[in-house]
């Protein structure tokens, strides 16, 4: 996925996998799992002239439920996203 180059103040997340649950003996759908709403930067651009890029590959984040992208790069899904979404680093 290095080949991926995210412009400006974007940057590429792979997100965390979805928490497998059962409740009482029954399992739950993919379907039915909510989105994670972590996951680990694996590449940034570069910045702007006005927002300088505090994000770095490598970097444990947290995004909005409905923030960014989703995209396949060599059959994983990752999401595109500003760097404005993003909401903390853990």
């Amino acid at each position: 996925m290095m080949n991926v180059k995210p412009l400006a103040d974007r940057v590429l997340i792979k997100p965390a996998a979805a928490e497998e649950k059962t409740v009482g003996g029954i399992i739950i759908p993919d379907s039915a799992k909510e989105k994670p709403l972590k996951g680990e930067v694996i590449a940034v651009g570069n910045g702007t002239k006005d927002e300088e890029m505090v994000l770095k590959a490598g970097d444990n984040v947290l995004y909005g439920k409905y923030a960014g992208t989703e995209i396949e790069l060599e059959g994983e899904k990752v999401l595109i996203m500003r760097q404005s979404d993003v909401l903390a680093i853990i």
